[in-house]
């Protein structure tokens, strides 16, 4: 699973993106295919909690929304960051368990993100694609639109064979010991009572 991760992880969410286009339902819990405790499983969650979330970003940028609606989608989403966030951090856990055998020289140079933070910027890519191109396919506007839509998609595309060759990379050098995994902790403040002023100042 690990070798060559980001053509498993393209595949997982694709799958997932279909999946949720099949019902268009904000509220449908998912059916995660991928045994609990897999790599997959968490692939499949991630990817399906980023894509109700893409939903609920447009659905709060309806300008007709009621406030009471947006407040509550808001909230909601909130939420859902903070639930990325976790599986984000459980990428990381199982990745790290992995490579843990692996015996790193004190000159192993450290990465600017871990590789689970990477993975995430690929779930979101994929979601970009799909979207943009459903915008390729559309019938009812005019040909700029479409031209501007598939030269955006053409970027995209090259993104993402870029980002999968840096990820399969990264993962190459922490199993060679160039690289070393280490994981910190987003640490998100605003969901937590204990450390947002404004929820503990009303608690006190």
């Amino acid at each position: 699973m690990i070798t060559n991760l980001s053509a498993s992880c393209i595949s997982i969410f694709q799958k997932s993106v279909e999946d949720y286009h099949g019902h268009n339902d904000l509220d449908r819990e998912a059916k995660n295919p991928y045994p609990s405790g897999t790599m997959e499983h968490l692939l499949y969650q991630k990817n399906y909690i980023d894509t109700v979330q893409w939903h609920m970003e447009d659905v709060v940028r309806d300008p007709q929304i009621l406030p009471e609606m947006a407040l509550l989608l808001k909230r909601r989403i909130d939420r859902s960051n903070q639930d990325r966030t976790d599986l984000v951090e459980k990428i990381d856990d199982y990745l790290c368990e992995h490579f843990s055998q692996v015996t790193v020289p004190a000159h192993a140079r450290l990465n600017t993100e871990s590789p689970a933070w990477a993975i995430d910027r690929l779930s979101i890519l994929i979601l970009k694609i799909y979207h943009m191109q459903e915008e390729v396919r559309r019938v009812d506007v005019g040909e700029d639109h479409i031209r501007l839509c598939a030269f955006k998609l053409d970027i995209l595309q090259e993104q993402l064979k870029d980002l999968s060759i840096s990820i399969d990379e990264l993962l190459d050098d922490i199993q060679a010991g160039v690289k070393r995994m280490k994981v910190y902790r987003q640490m998100k403040m605003y969901n937590d009572p204990s450390l947002n002023p404004v929820l503990y100042g009303k608690q006190g």
